[in-house]
């Protein structure tokens, strides 16, 4: 049994890369399949097993397979998926086998492999990869065991640590950049171009500067028109913003859309009609929702994920202190971990035997009714059947015991106390 985890994040590719390797929600569920139908007919495993987990920071894959070219499979249909040249694709990716995974799985729930660090927002995107797993099929005994002590440890790093103390986000990162073109926010127009959980984070933190209008345009009236009244703003359409884009200061976008939402030109003209006036724009989404190209207008200030991380790295410090003491708990849990996963490996192992075991049994006892019906006496029919379970037991490691030459002599004959708890062995 191979575990693996394989992918990229913000510390290996730019985004530039790591938008082309982003799933869509929509197809992950479809990609679970492809992935499985990798390793379908595996010998040990019932079944293999797979999660996708994918946000604006990393595509990771978690597989469990019988597959010793399981890595080089996975980077092949990873490039196949999105139509990425293995060869562009293979120097960004990490490929963590057995309890490197694991290790993996539970630094990054506890917000350690995060570009902010403790930060919570990646348990609850990975517990949404494991619910879709589930929901398509692809979880199993391994990846479930996997993910939900990787959600217990990191439970565990934020009860007993302080890893999420003195919390940067990309929201406040965010406003902190804004703070530095801008005089003041109270005298600035925001605009939020969608109503996810990140959009809803950044649009908190630039309402409590008061600025001087906050807008919300989102595909969705309904949900944009609901974050908009929650946070005293305006909630508008997403066809308005060619010809609206002109009258904000701060634009911050980010929405689960597949191509740009926001060209050079739009910003051009925009630009223009606001007479030259800076304008600030940050782009959280992955794939991006503004035109890269944007960033090179002399009056336009573009920031995006990558560039946050700078901003966000310097109240890492603050929480570095607490960095040793989460990692000293999942190298507990990584080892716990591990040994369930020994465990496990004995088990075809354990049924075998008592596979055997039954199937001597009920031969013996099927023995002993024919004797029983043909009217033999009780006690001597008793007496036969144990002695043929006896021997029928005995007969394997007597066999192995006589035939066995050197080494491998030695060897049964250190076990064979400890199996048979004979006077050899220190449990009297």
């Amino acid at each position: 049994m191979q575990l693996l985890a394989l992918g990229l994040n913000h510390h290996t590719a730019p985004v530039s890369l790591r938008e082309r390797v982003a799933f869509p929600f929509e197809r992950i569920e479809p990609a679970l399949a492809g992935l499985k139908s990798l390793w379908t007919g595996s010998a040990k495993l019932s079944a293999p097993e797979a999660a996708i987990l994918s946000t604006c920071n990393r595509t990771e894959i978690y597989c469990v397979t019988d597959d010793a070219a399981a890595r080089e499979r996975a980077v092949h249909w990873l490039s196949q998926f999105h139509n990425i040249p293995a060869g562009d694709l293979a120097p960004h990716l990490y490929a963590l086998p057995q309890s490197d995974a694991v290790r993996h799985a539970f630094r990054v729930a506890s917000g350690l492999d995060s570009m902010v660090l403790g930060e919570t927002q990646i348990l609850g995107q990975l517990k949404d990869a494991v619910r879709t797993a589930a929901e398509a099929g692809a979880l199993g005994t391994y990846l479930n065991q996997l993910f939900q002590r990787t959600f217990a440890v990191a439970k565990e790093v934020r009860g007993q640590t302080e890893i999420g103390a003195h919390s940067v986000s990309m929201a406040a990162a965010a406003v902190r950049l804004a703070q530095r073109i801008f005089e003041s926010i109270s005298t600035q127009k925001v605009l939020f171009i969608g109503a996810g959980e990140m959009i809803d984070l950044c649009a908190t933190h630039f309402a409590a500067q008061n600025p001087k209008a906050l807008y919300i345009a989102n595909r969705t009236a309904e949900r944009g028109e609901k974050l908009a009244e929650r946070l005293g703003g305006t909630a508008i359409r997403l066809s308005e913003l060619p010809q609206r884009l002109h009258e904000f200061d701060i634009v911050v976008s980010c929405t689960a859309s597949t191509l740009p939402l926001i060209g050079l030109g739009a910003v051009e003209r925009a630009i223009k009609a606001r007479k030259h006036k800076p304008m600030f724009m940050v782009d959280l989404a992955v794939p991006r929702d503004i035109e890269p190209e944007v960033g090179r207008l002399a009056d336009v200030f573009l920031y995006t994920v990558d560039d946050l991380g700078a901003v966000v790295r310097e109240g890492n410090a603050l929480r570095q202190a607490a960095v040793a003491q989460a990692e000293a708990i999942i190298d507990t849990r990584v080892q716990n971990f591990m040994q369930w996963l020994d465990a496990r490996s004995v088990v075809p192992v354990i049924r075998d035997i008592h596979g055997t075991a039954e199937a001597m049994r009920v031969a013996e006892l099927e023995r002993a009714q024919r004797m029983l019906a043909r009217g033999d006496d009780p006690a001597a029919v008793l007496e036969a059947l144990s002695q043929s379970l006896t021997r029928k037991f005995l007969h394997g490691p007597t066999h192995a015991l006589n035939t066995a030459r050197g080494d491998s002599r030695e060897q049964i004959i250190h076990l064979i106390p400890e199996l048979f708890r004979t006077s050899g062995s220190a449990d009297k």
